[in-house]
């Protein structure tokens, strides 16, 4: 198969040896856990389905909402609802209602719903299966996957892309995964077959993980799924990117993959799919790859929603005196964080205790107008612009100049030489523009 490749794009430095070749252990479920009740947009909370003193079990469905955009969620222990407020949330800075659980220690299950022939379910039955269980996108944006697998019905969807190119530097999640337990995601991928009614899948890899390559290729063998090897650029993980890499098609500005025919998904969404259709198990676990130089034993973890990252900083020794910033998932989009007592959620790809060396915190410069963010952006934009406008306050001009299609990826500000902070004006600029549209 041939590699397109896309436009743009950077190339960070990936240290991913950190971690690359730790085996995927597990943390402990803690005596507490702390369960946000929302998910991809803290702004849509769910209603809490239990009270104070409530005895709950693990995988019991503990909160729920009416509307398309929103799934339940799920106790990641069995134990005792001991509080029901408002709790720090790794996210946008919120604060969101949350369900703290003490651990009983006693692992009891709810009794989990499974589909017993998932070949002979219809569609809908398999997304209203993958709605109660909680699954979204586990890659970042923890998106609703029964509403990305269910197009408006005018659109043809003939391909299915899953995205295991894991391009942030430091993580490692999606490919422990895919040397760990890669039938799970062979599984996962069938059943989204089968629900969007497609026979073409490709796995697309970045080749810096070969192991992950053979380990998906072997497991791959006589499924007619595909396995595409990628050669390493950020930001290739981004949906629109995958597509151009690997079909050469082009996402048109302001349209969603399926305007060319598209679904992408994560590995980890698909591996999570086959654990709720086949064995009914919710999403109340990932992977999350705890790594930087303020870190003295790195990991890949298998950890609980709803851990706090102090405990899984603890669990990996990390030198509080030497980490300078905490990031949440990687450092070009990743988001640093005020505080450590804030819970892992189901898009906790990552956590970076990083020193002062490893930020880069240098000097900023005024703009010498060279071009290289343009050169950068692999959307085809002109981040300076944006950022003119915004710091002119002419909001109104940023939606002419197709600010929205920018995906945030950081290239821009990697690749300037002046260190100015792009991608903060442009978010702001984001803020107020989505402001301004919001009133008409």
């Amino acid at each position: 198969m041939s590699f397109f490749g896309f436009k743009g794009g950077v190339h960070p430095h990936d240290h991913k040896a950190q971690t690359k070749d730790e085996l995927t252990v597990l943390l402990t479920a803690p005596k507490m856990v702390y369960i946000p009740l929302v998910q991809s947009n803290p702004a849509i909370p769910v209603k809490p389905l239990v009270k104070i003193g409530d005895k709950v079990l693990k995988g019991q469905k503990i909160g729920d909402a009416e509307g398309m955009m929103t799934v339940p969620v799920h106790s990641s222990v069995s134990g005792t609802v001991k509080k029901i407020e408002d709790r720090p949330y790794p996210v946008m800075g919120a604060v969101v209602p949350t369900v703290c659980i003490e651990n009983d220690g006693g692992e009891t299950w709810a009794e989990l719903q499974k589909v017993e022939d998932w070949e002979k379910s219809s569609k809908e039955e398999l997304l209203a299966v993958i709605r109660e269980k909680g699954i979204v996108g586990i890659g970042g944006a923890t998106f609703p996957t029964h509403v990305k697998l269910n197009p408006p019905k005018d659109v043809t969807i003939d391909t299915l892309l899953l995205n295991g190119a894991e391009c942030e530097p430091y993580l490692n999640a999606d490919n422990r995964l895919m040397l760990d337990d890669p039938a799970s995601i062979i599984e996962g991928t069938k059943i989204i077959k089968k629900i969007l009614g497609v026979d073409k899948a490709i796995i697309g890899i970045e080749d810096n993980k070969p192991e992950a390559i053979a380990s998906m290729q072997k497991a791959a063998e006589g499924t007619g799924i595909e396995i595409q090897p990628l050669k390493t650029r950020y930001p290739q993980g981004g949906e629109k990117q995958l597509i151009k890499s690997i079909l050469n098609r082009q996402v048109p500005s302001g349209k969603l993959p399926s305007a060319v025919g598209v679904v992408v998904q994560n590995t980890g969404t698909a591996a999570a799919i086959y654990q709720a259709v086949v064995n009914g198990i919710p999403l109340i676990e990932r992977v999350v790859t705890v790594a930087g130089k303020a870190v003295k034993s790195p990991k890949n973890v298998r950890v609980l929603v709803g851990t706090l990252f102090s405990e899984l900083l603890d669990f990996c020794e990390v030198d509080r005196e030497k980490m300078y910033k905490l990031v949440l998932g990687g450092p070009m989009m990743g988001l640093a964080q005020y505080s450590e007592e804030v819970p892992v959620i189901k898009g906790t790809s990552g956590l970076l205790a990083l020193t002062k060396d490893e930020t880069n915190a240098y000097e900023t410069k005024p703009c010498i107008s060279c071009g290289k963010c343009i050169e950068a952006c692999p959307m085809g934009l002109q981040p300076l612009r944006f950022v003119q406008l915004t710091l002119k306050a002419q909001y109104k001009e940023l939606g002419p100049a197709n600010l929205l299609d920018c995906i945030e990826c950081g290239s821009c500000a990697y690749a300037c030489p002046a260190n100015r902070p792009l991608v903060e004006s442009i978010k702001l600029g984001k803020t107020k523009l989505r402001e301004l549209m919001a009133k008409k």
